[in-house]
C-alpha cells in the first residue's frame, strides 16, 4: 500500500493548542475577576465589624463612637457609622463601601451591627 499524503499532515495542527488556549483567556479572566470581588466583599464586611465593634466599644466608655469606628477601617475604604443608645447599652451600625472592579456594579455597602453595655 503506498503511502497516502493527504491523510496524514504532520504539521498541520501545529498551533491548534494554542488557539484554544487563546479563545479560552476570556473566560478564565472573568473567573478571577469574579473571584477578586466576592475578596473585596467578604474584605467589607470584615471591616464593617471591625468598625460596629470599636464604635460600640468607644460609645460603651462615653467616647467619639464615630471616630473610633471611621479609626477602624483600612483609609482606602468609606464608612459610616450611626450610634443609638439604649437602656444600659449602646448599638453601633456600621456601613462600609464595597469596592468594585466592575464598573456599571452599583454602590452597595456591607453592613455589621454591635451592641455593648455602658460602662459606668
Amino acid at each position: 500500500m503506498p503511502y497516502d499524503r493527504t491523510r496524514h499532515r504532520p504539521g498541520r495542527d501545529r498551533g491548534q493548542v494554542a488557539i484554544e488556549y487563546l479563545g479560552f483567556i476570556p473566560v478564565l479572566l472573568l473567573v478571577a475577576l469574579a473571584g477578586i470581588q466576592l475578596g473585596l466583599v467578604a474584605y467589607a464586611a470584615q471591616q464593617a465589624g471591625t468598625a460596629a465593634r470599636a464604635g460600640a466599644r468607644a460609645a460603651s466608655l462615653r467616647q467619639d463612637a464615630v471616630a473610633a469606628c471611621a479609626d477602624a477601617v483600612s483609609s482606602r475604604l468609606t464608612v459610616r457609622c450611626e450610634p443609638s443608645p439604649g437602656s444600659g447599652s449602646v448599638t453601633v451600625v456600621a456601613h462600609v463601601g464595597i469596592p468594585k472592579l466592575f464598573p456599571g456594579l452599583g454602590d452597595y455597602e456591607a453592613t455589621k451591627t454591635a451592641t455593648m453595655p455602658l460602662d459606668h
